[in-house]
């Protein structure tokens, strides 16, 4: 354990977060993503929801500022948005390049770019359509 350092953070994903570099994408699946055969590399983070997840993280993890979007999203099926993506908005603006709109494709376009991403975090995220990928931005000093 480190100081710090939040503790639903493993060390296997707090290796990954560093080794990514500027541009590298990391997906969070929820519990029905098929994570294991998406992933070029595959970190468990059963039990955890997406929310704790990126509230655990961004404080190591700079948002990509050459991109016009926050976060990938997956279109959805339905007739209102999922109730987590207003608190994926809340939770990524409080950060540097953070407010800028997200970016939604259908879901094999989605599945295309999550199978090309550095990582993917299999999550114990619940609601449906609630998969998030991030992009690495880089650090300023």
């Amino acid at each position: 354990m480190l100081k710090g350092i939040n503790p639903i953070i493993s060390p296997e994903l707090l290796k990954i977060l560093a080794e990514m570099g500027h541009g590298d994408e990391i997906v969070f699946g929820d519990s029905n993503f098929p994570a294991a055969s998406h992933a070029q590399r595959l970190v468990r983070a059963d039990g955890h929801s997406i929310t704790a997840l990126l509230d655990a993280i961004l404080p190591l993890f700079p948002l990509d500022y050459a991109v016009d979007f926050t976060a990938v999203l997956m279109v959805f099926r339905g007739d209102s948005e999922p109730a987590v993506r207003n608190r994926y908005r809340e939770i990524l603006k409080a950060w540097p390049d953070g407010d800028k709109p997200f970016l939604t494709l259908p879901k094999p376009e989605f599945y295309a770019r999550a199978r090309n991403a550095y990582c993917v975090v299999a999550t114990g995220e619940y609601e449906g359509f609630a998969n998030l990928i991030i992009r690495k931005g880089v650090i300023r000093l």
